[in-house]
């Protein structure tokens, strides 16, 4: 089987594709052929040994997948899934020609998107539903700044804050992303962050009040505080930035403002209950057509093309969803 594995750490630029035994399903697993897998920037520091999970070597790399049961997968009857069935999941191991996941790790894919786009469903989409529903409880008509609105939680941000009702800020750092927020995303209004002074346009945009939710996967939390409303919630989602802000408690206290942190992968562990209702809510949604996720075009093509995906991300060439095909879907569903 081919993977990209992780014998010693490096730069992604640097790394191959090795030949590998094919996994074996334990007890409770199920073999998925992977199709299509999720480029991360968390698998940037992984590959190095920069992150905080980090598996014994040798591991495979990549951990977002979508694909088929196998059909060599072992089912018994309280199985969930059979082969054949389209499948997208989180777990070790994606960037390879097969995986052997826990199924309880497994979602069924939504008949109306491709495999391509079922990669991002699993983290994305329920991180900023929860961050702007469970955490900042953004209500119709506020008004709500996403940071790097273009990113694959920043868009599904922006998406989820539409249907919500709320009026859409997009920030990020050129001309094409601050496009991509507004054709993919639905954003009402955009502002270019890398300019001095971006947050004067906040307040023009909002009639001088500033907004009540910042969505913040960006590290940008002190500069947003120029521009939020009375009562503003600010999320703090993640430090893409690579800084980790102080952030002045008097600031806070002029305007009644709220920051809240949001860590949607120990949610599975602290509060399972909410993290499946929220992905019974988002896969609800997709299949609806509320939501509907985007992925950077065009997709990366074959395994040989995850150092070229992973330098992108690092150098933020991408936006939206960047995905890696491994494998056609001969059978896909219409989009």
């Amino acid at each position: 089987m081919k993977a990209i594995q992780i014998t010693k750490y490096q730069h992604p630029s640097q790394l191959e594709i090795s030949n590998i035994p094919a996994p074996k399903a334990e007890e409770g697993q199920v073999l998925v052929d992977i199709y299509a897998a999720g480029l991360n920037f968390f698998d940037i520091l992984q590959a190095q040994g920069k992150y905080q999970s980090q598996p014994p070597f040798p591991f495979v790399l990549g951990a977002e997948i979508a694909g088929r049961v196998s059909a060599n997968s072992p089912v018994d009857s309280s199985s969930l899934f059979k082969p054949g069935d389209r499948v997208l999941g989180y777990t070790q191991g994606a960037y390879a020609e097969q995986v052997a996941v826990n199924s309880y790790q497994l979602l069924p894919c939504p008949d109306n998107i491709s495999l391509e786009q079922a990669t991002g469903v699993y983290l994305t989409y329920p991180t900023s539903y929860e961050g702007l529903v469970g955490r900042a409880n953004a209500q119709p008509g506020e008004w709500v700044l996403v940071l790097a609105a273009a990113g694959g939680v920043g868009l599904a941000a922006v998406q989820i804050a539409k249907m919500l009702g709320c009026k859409v800020i997009a920030a990020a750092g050129s001309a094409e992303k601050l496009k991509i927020a507004v054709e993919r995303g639905g954003a009402d209004a955009t502002v270019d962050y890398g300019k001095e002074g971006w947050q004067k346009e906040v307040l023009k945009i909002t009639g001088g009040a500033g907004v009540d939710v910042v969505y913040d996967p960006v590290g940008m939390l002190v500069p947003s505080l120029k521009c939020v409303n009375w009562n503003a919630r600010l999320v703090v989602v993640g430090f893409a930035a690579g800084a980790i802000e102080k952030v002045p408690a008097n600031l806070l206290l002029l305007k009644n403002v709220s920051v809240v942190g949001l860590h949607w992968g120990a949610t599975a562990k602290k509060d399972p209950n909410r993290y499946v209702e929220v992905i019974r809510i988002v896969l609800e949604h997709i299949r609806n057509g509320d939501l509907v996720p985007q992925v950077f075009d065009p997709v990366y093509e074959g395994l040989q093309s995850v150092p070229r995906g992973l330098v992108d991300i690092e150098k933020r060439k991408t936006w939206g969803k960047a995905v890696v095909r491994i494998r056609k879907d001969e059978a896909a569903s219409k989009l």
